[in-house]
């Protein structure tokens, strides 16, 4: 299938995405960093910027309420964000990505799959990415970009995406494990000590 020169040309005028950059500025960052809230922040601002996308966000699944809870998100206004939870038994696109699967949309505005569809089409979205963030076979949220125009994401997109919410999915899973190893040390040090002992 030919595309139209204008397409073509469109398509010419974009900066090359360099994913291996943002692949290896990534690494290094959630590697440097025991602070998740900043390492969370700084993938979705790589992958928004590698990805040339208008938005990117990563959701943790909370399992008590089914709610997927914002965690880091770069590119989508305050409104937006204020629209309502994401449950995962109203959001197909979640459900799917939970199971493993990446989802893609090629238009939120008018895809059932997609929660809410006017808050997206106020927002100025079109495409939509969405891949599982996974740890040890199991998903604990979802990572999906967002484009301002109709886009096609080619397997290198969804490779990409998928291998930096592997990393992020990592990083959380570390960051937990220090979190109840350093609880586990405290304990252990007030019940034989008395007192609080840092680390």
């Amino acid at each position: 299938m030919m595309k139209d020169d204008s397409n073509i040309k469109s398509q010419a005028e974009l900066p090359s995405k360099d994913y291996y950059k943002a692949l290896h500025q990534a690494a290094l960052t959630i590697s440097s960093s025991l602070e998740l809230d900043q390492v969370l922040q700084s993938v979705v601002t790589s992958i928004t910027e590698a990805m040339q996308v208008k938005a990117c966000a990563l959701r943790l699944l909370d399992t008590e309420t089914g709610q997927l809870r914002l965690s880091a998100v770069n590119g989508l206004s305050s409104e937006y964000l204020a629209k309502g939870p994401v449950n995962v038994v109203n959001s197909p696109i979640d459900s799917e990505a939970i199971k493993g699967s990446p989802v893609y949309i090629p238009d939120v505005r008018t895809d059932p799959r997609f929660q809410y569809k006017e808050a997206a089409r106020h927002e100025g979205l079109v495409s939509v990415l969405c891949v599982p963030l996974e740890v040890h076979g199991g998903a604990i949220g979802v990572m999906r970009v967002y484009t301002d125009r109709p886009t096609d994401f080619v397997e290198d997109d969804i490779q990409f995406l998928s291998v930096l919410a592997s990393l992020a999915a990592l990083s959380i899973e570390n960051a937990r494990l220090y979190e109840n190893i350093r609880s586990s040390y405290h304990g252990v040090m007030n019940a034989f000590w008395g007192t609080h002992v840092s680390l």
